[in-house]
């Protein structure tokens, strides 16, 4: 854990207008502890020190000594990695506290199949928010029947990542092995130490203005540039995505209840399907429908049901409404839709690469605005779009999402999430409606929104990223 810092304690209380006296009330300790904590005369306690950020609604790191490089250097970035590391199937309701996790505990359960014991500590997001999203239960199910202890570590921040998690394995009462795993969103995982191989470079060229280049150079589409990348069975793969994404759509559309984890959220999903007015217009019969598939899959989502990261679990509902809306509305056949969504992928491969798709990394603009610019994306390329075009369209969704917060209500991937989805699909389809206009006019590259929602996420209070500490997660329902 850094160091805790007097002055910067000072300089915050003052801004709030708080008093020492009035602090050390709400604390239960004499106004002269506080003195002293503020000239260095001594420090207070994790638990003093959690209860004076929330007092002060600021995160704890606000307080602490920053780490000694404040300079922010950027590591060149060599290819990218397999879209199929980007589209993951399976359960929800999150990819970086379920998927990850439950990946990262079988590749350490199979290396140590002689262990008679696990220890599991989750650290920063992965604790704070890890009930919430069931990650202490996948954890515990998946290094099953091996007994396993889960400890929730909500006060280390000296961690290699948000979403940081530690692996202990046992034998006969003696530590055999130990690793430190990095959930970095969309299900992807990175072991400390290159502990595990990390995911393959299949793409050469990382910045959309290079891919744009060779595209036009060799008169090809963003799609046929992924295809001739990725492995032979990739587009089988692609099939398997879309044929699952679907499922989830159709699924979602004929269930009914209540979402589990004490909210009390009703699925509104068929609802919103059924619910046709008799002078309902074309427009609004579109937003009804694209709304009501994106509820489906997120509502599977926060059931635990099985969809596709896209490129989370959490912004899992925005590209598979708008193409399925696509198929019904207008016949596209599977094929228009796989090629769609390898231009999609191609888009996701980019944030992923030179941003990120992780909310406890750079907020909810990281999984939503990054879902959102792939539908766009994609939307583009079933209307047949210049790659000029396309780029503009994708530009939009994420430049109208910077900034946004990740503040899930009790940590559970429903409040706001999942009507967040269906907003953000109607958005991509607003976005290459412009852009189609006024492409010849932009001034932002694809390239440098990315950089701006690497910064934003960046400077984005911890608070707002997936710690359900502020925002509409302190709003009691």
């Amino acid at each position: 854990m850094r160091d805790f810092q007097g002055e910067k304690l000072k300089e915050v209380r003052t801004k709030k207008g708080i008093s020492q006296k009035v602090l050390a009330e709400y604390l239960g300790i004499s106004d002269r502890a506080i003195s002293k904590w503020e000239t260095g005369l001594s420090q207070p306690s994790a638990k003093n020190l959690i209860m004076t950020a929330r007092i002060l609604n600021v995160a704890v790191e606000e307080l602490l000594v920053s780490e000694p490089s404040e300079v922010r250097h950027e590591t060149s970035v060599d290819g990218m990695a397999s879209i199929t590391e980007l589209y993951k199937i399976g359960r929800g309701p999150s990819s970086s506290h379920t998927i990850g996790p439950e990946r990262a505990c079988i590749i350490f359960k199979q290396r140590n199949a002689q262990a008679d014991r696990f220890k599991v500590i989750l650290y920063g997001s992965l604790a704070k928010t890890g009930r919430g999203h069931g990650t202490d239960a996948v954890v515990k199910k998946t290094l099953a029947p091996i007994p396993c202890d889960v400890e929730l570590d909500y006060f280390e921040t000296d961690i290699p990542h948000p979403n940081t998690m530690r692996l202990f394995a046992y034998k006969d009462g003696r530590e055999i092995d130990k690793a430190c795993v990095k959930s970095v969103g969309g299900g992807s995982i990175a072991f400390a130490n290159d502990e595990v191989k990390k995911e393959e470079r299949v793409f050469a060229l990382s910045t959309f203005s290079d891919i744009s280049e060779y595209c036009k150079e060799q008169n090809i589409r963003i799609w046929q540039y992924a295809e001739r990348n990725e492995a032979p069975d990739f587009r089988g793969y692609m099939h398997t995505v879309w044929n699952a994404m679907k499922t989830s759509i159709q699924k979602g559309l004929a269930d009914e209840g209540v979402l589990p984890g004490g909210l009390d959220v009703k699925k509104k999903a068929k609802a919103l399907f059924n619910s046709q007015h008799i002078d309902e217009s074309a427009q609004t019969r579109e937003n009804r429908m694209v709304c009501a598939y994106a509820y489906a899959v997120s509502e599977q989502n926060a059931q635990g049901e099985t969809i596709v990261t896209a490129p989370t679990c959490g912004a899992s509902g925005v590209l598979p409404a708008v193409l399925y809306y696509q198929q019904q509305k207008n016949g596209y056949s599977d094929n228009e839709i796989i090629r769609a969504l390898e231009t999609a992928g191609v888009i996701g491969a980019l944030i992923k690469t030179n941003a990120s798709i992780s909310g406890a990394e750079c907020g909810c603009q990281a999984e939503i605005g990054s879902a959102c610019a792939m539908a766009a994306a994609a939307l583009g390329e079933l209307f047949e779009l210049s790659i000029d075009k396309i780029e503009y369209a994708a530009e939009i969704a994420i430049e109208h999402h910077l900034g946004l917060t990740c503040d899930p209500i009790c940590g559970l991937v429903q409040i706001p999430c999942i009507e967040r989805n269906a907003v953000a699909a109607m958005r991509a389809i607003n976005a290459v409606s412009l852009a189609s206009f006024l492409w010849d006019s932009r001034k932002i590259s694809f390239d440098k929104v990315m950089k701006a929602m690497k910064e934003t996420g960046r400077d984005l209070s911890v608070s707002y990223k997936e710690t359900s500490e502020a925002g509409l997660a302190k709003i009691d329902i």
